[in-house]
């Protein structure tokens, strides 16, 4: 390694001014900031998220309805309904 390159990288970036930002409190020790910024979308999924988190999975009115009905004999199911709507969503490859 020749010493004298060695100076002249030095030099050169010296000459570029390279700055390092510090944030000096009152008894001279360097301290740094960090923050954190988010993006709308970013806040909309947070909010959409809880939300979701705060929504049960099972509609229990509906759920407790239909097994009340189920126990006392009276829930029904129309044949023709059932079976278009197999026929669609094996047409739609959701099942």
């Amino acid at each position: 390694m020749r010493i004298g390159t060695f100076n002249s990288i030095n030099q050169i970036y010296n000459a570029t001014g390279l700055n390092k930002s510090k944030y000096t409190n009152s008894t001279g020790n360097a301290s740094f900031k960090d923050e954190v910024l988010f993006s709308s979308l970013g806040k909309d999924m947070q909010v959409a998220k809880n939300a979701l988190l705060s929504t049960p999975d099972v509609r229990e009115g509906l759920v407790s309805d239909i097994k009340s009905r189920m126990d006392a004999g009276t829930y029904e199911v129309s044949n023709e309904d059932f079976a278009s709507k197999l026929i669609s969503a094996f047409a739609s490859k959701a099942i």
